[in-house]
């Protein structure tokens, strides 16, 4: 699901690199900035997290000690309707 949303965010023609420096420090095990909102999700997406490339920009996905696991790009709108 996560490359149809990045095909979506391509043909809107919006920049990709604010996801790419976001996926490197969840990658790099770097905090995040407290403008990202990362934050763990709850009920239906529990064990994943949530946080905000840019306000109305979302990424979900979760960390293990081997991998990043990268589910759901997209706004708010896209993501949870």
């Amino acid at each position: 699901k996560i490359k149809k949303d990045l095909k979506l965010y391509l043909k809107r023609r919006l920049n990709l690199a604010p996801f790419y420096e976001v996926v490197l420090k969840i990658a790099n095990s770097e905090p995040l900035e407290p403008s990202n909102q990362d934050h763990p999700l709850h009920g239906k997406l529990v064990g994943k997290r949530d946080c905000h490339i840019e306000p109305d920009w979302v990424l979900i996905y979760s960390v293990n000690k081997k991998e990043v696991m990268l589910y759901r790009t997209g706004t708010q709108a896209d993501l949870y309707g």
